[in-house]
């Protein structure tokens, strides 16, 4: 009755409305678009997924062809028959909907206004509109649900009645039937509970669990045989009543935990904690621990305790005997029950493994295993020269065993390091400046040892936390030193063979012996030199040659090698730099050697052209550059100087196509000055557009009987 309220009271007030908007229109001609652009629906309750709220009218005056609407709320749209319907089961909605209407012949907006009424509105709404009234006197009715509970895991026989539903009316009304619906009933999981449609018995009909849903909710109401809502809908509550069918689980199967030797007792190790899926205010989900099981049992079987209730595990054992050093092994492992039904004799149980780790602190200094250490070195070498061993009760894997090492005194010079290997907690004590015999033979060094962490408040480092190593410097032959090195000379190039250059200077470091020191050369590039084997006296054996390939920014390097007597002999190099001083011994040259001009340019300019020396300033520039000596080039040949190292060619008038050799003379600016007669080649070619046509033949040598050759055709072009 009352669904067909819901659908019949919006359609009442459609055609209010529908009417109100044609007796207002009147008979004109067609306007695309909706016909009514308001529509009013009023409901109660929640919306039921394809029941149609209302109608709208639509005319793209075209036949309404392919017209889509949009709903302003997803929820809803509007079906093939213009009507607006929800998509999907809807609790409510907004007050206000909007529909917009297009097709290729309209595009235009509707409002449709929704109102929501209380669920008893209904009825008075219902008597308003006389709607489903029988008489005009009609008795008071009522619809009684009472909540019902249900045990879970039930067995057969089903369906069981759980409990009824009465009308309580002063006349029992004969044409009504009890229905039932909501999630367990008619929607997922459908069919776990049904109703007697006479006697209102609200039954299950199979086994529930109640950890997968603990309650449901339905609605029970009357109808007429047609389907018409009597009375109700009214709430239906079935409350599942948990049985203890599930045991207490574990996140994990084991856990670890640590504690610090020598803790209080009391101290809070770590939390083990069960899940229990029963029902958390009944018994059945009340947890209780217990330790059923310490693995060693050394020195006490009872070493922790665990919080029944809580499930903290706490030590009980003294601080005394919680020590890392002296119990038989840093692990222990308990095994912990947890216990439902708050650990009655019925209770179920479940088992998790608890690792409990004594971790170190560093109540142990360490101690060398020898009060004094001795070593050898050969001077002049460096590396490790004894390892220093220590011994430390504390756990290997911490700060608390492993050593720091340091030289307390004996080193002044800072000729030794002292590391810890990672592997063995030695430490490497090692030469890093090499030992001198003749300085110093023996070395006394005190050596101190700390651990990483810092020691207890009560624990200190004790005499044999230092140790005393005794160093021996064994004496080598060592090698001639040169002083200076490298040395370093000036020298004038192409200086007269034999010339004086320097005077090495080798000595031998073992003082306290006497030895004799010879000198060869160990590398000389270009050959230049020669030196004398007691002496040291390095002489010219060849012209030196600033230009030379072997001479870099004017530096020419050799190297030399003094060799002493010992046994056995011991050598040692030195580098001897000359720096090269120029001499103006290369003269200069022009560049380029070639340069084209066209046989018709008006520009007479045929090439700038520079000069070029392998001297230095002041035997470079600036340069001279002039015409050769040959009589007559000055009627067809200029040369004018542009700045210090360039000068432009040119023409003094027009010659044909052909390829001449121009003689220059170029004189560089040193003392005495070089001076050097080279020649350019000019090639005269004929000129197109963008490309150059020259002569491949032999050059022509510019004289003077070419120039009387050319003159008749330069008169006549004159």
């Amino acid at each position: 009755m009352e669904i067909g309220l819901r659908i019949l009271l919006p359609f009442l007030l459609y055609q209010v409305a529908h009417v109100g908007g044609q007796e207002d229109g009147g008979q004109g001609s067609c306007v695309p678009g909706f016909q009514v652009k308001t529509y009013h629906v009023v409901y109660s309750g929640p919306f039921q997924k394809g029941q149609p709220l209302t109608q709208v009218e639509f005319d793209d005056c075209a036949g309404n062809e392919d017209v889509k609407f949009d709903v302003s709320d997803p929820s809803f749209r509007v079906d093939g028959d213009l009507n607006l319907v929800p998509q999907q089961d809807a609790v409510s909605s907004g007050p206000v909907l909007f529909i917009h209407g297009v097709s290729a012949h309209a595009d235009d907006m509707a409002q449709v206004d929704v109102t929501a009424l209380p669920l008893q509105s209904a009825h008075t709404l219902r008597n308003i509109l006389g709607l489903g009234q029988t008489s005009a006197h009609r008795s008071k009715r009522s619809l009684l649900v009472p909540p019902m509970i249900v045990t879970e895991n039930q067995r057969a026989p089903f369906p069981r009645i759980i409990g009824k539903s009465h009308v309580i009316s002063p006349e029992k009304p004969g044409n009504h039937i009890f229905r039932l619906t909501g999630p367990g009933a008619d929607r997922d999981p459908k069919g776990l509970f049904t109703i007697d449609i006479d006697t209102g018995d609200v039954s299950v009909s199979r086994s529930l669990d109640r950890e997968a849903i603990d309650s449901y909710q339905l609605e029970v109401s009357t109808t007429d045989f047609a389907g018409n809502i009597i009375e109700g809908p009214a709430i239906l509550v079935i409350t599942v009543i948990d049985q203890n069918d599930n045991r207490p689980i574990f996140k994990e199967t084991r856990y670890a935990g640590e504690v610090l030797e020598g803790s209080p007792t009391g101290t809070t190790v770590m939390t083990m904690t069960a899940f229990d899926a029963d029902d958390p205010g009944t018994d059945n989900a009340a947890l209780r621990y217990n330790i059923i099981r310490q693995s060693p049992d050394k020195p006490s079987p009872n070493m922790f305790y665990i919080d029944a209730e809580r499930g903290d595990i706490v030590t009980v054992i003294s601080p005394t005997l919680l020590d890392r050093e002296t119990l038989p092994t840093t692990t222990y492992e308990l095994e912990i029950v947890a216990k439902d039904m708050a650990g009655s004799e019925v209770g179920l149980t479940g088992t998790a493994t608890a690792t409990i780790t004594i971790t170190d602190k560093n109540d142990h200094a360490p101690e060398f295993t020898h009060p004094l250490f001795e070593a050898r070195v050969h001077e002049g070498s460096t590396g490790v020269v004894v390892n220093l061993t220590v011994d430390d009760r504390d756990d290997p894997a911490t700060g608390a065993w492993r050593a720091i090492y340091s030289i307390v005194s004996g080193d002044p010079t800072y000729s030794f390091e002292i590391q810890t290997n990672p592997d063995n907690n030695e430490g490497m004590l090692s030469v890093i400046k090499p030992l001198n015999y003749e300085a110093t033979a023996f070395h006394t060094l005190l050596i101190k040892v700390e651990n990483e962490d810092l020691l207890v408040p009560d624990v200190g480092y004790g005499p044999s936390s230092t140790a005393t190593v005794h160093v021996t410097v064994e004496d080598v032959n060592e090698g001639p030193v040169f002083f200076p090195d490298p040395l370093i000379v000036n020298k004038m190039e192409n200086i007269a063979v034999g010339s004086f250059v320097a005077s090495l200077n080798a000595t031998d470091p073992d003082i306290l012996e006497i030895q004799s020191i010879r000198y060869a050369i160990l590398r000389d590039p270009a050959g230049w030199l020669s030196v004398n084997p007691v002496r040291g006296t390095v002489n010219t054996s060849a012209s030196l040659d600033r230009e030379s390939p072997y001479v870099h920014d004017n530096k020419y390097t050799a190297l030399f090698i003094a060799t002493d007597n010992g046994t056995p002999p011991a050598t040692g190099t030195g580098t001897l730099i000359i720096k090269l001083e120029d001499y103006n011994d290369n003269a200069p040259y022009v560049v380029p050697s070639v340069a084209q001009v066209c046989e018709d340019a008006h520009d007479m300019n045929v090439a700038i052209v520079g000069g070029w020396d392998k001297d230095l300033p002041p035997n470079a520039a600036p340069f001279k550059i002039e015409l050769g000596k040959q009589p007559g080039l000055d009627k067809t040949w200029k040369v004018t100087r542009v700045n210090s190292t360039h000068s432009q060619i040119m023409l003094l008038h027009s010659l044909k196509k052909a390829n001449y050799q121009l003689p220059l003379l170029i004189t560089d600016s040193g003392v005495p000055p070089l001076s050097n007669n080279t020649e350019v080649k000019v090639q005269v070619c004929i000129c197109k557009k963008h490309r150059k046509f020259c002569s491949g033949a032999h050059s022509h040598r510019t004289s003077l009987l070419m120039l009387l050759a050319t003159l008749p055709i330069v008169l006549l072009c004159l």
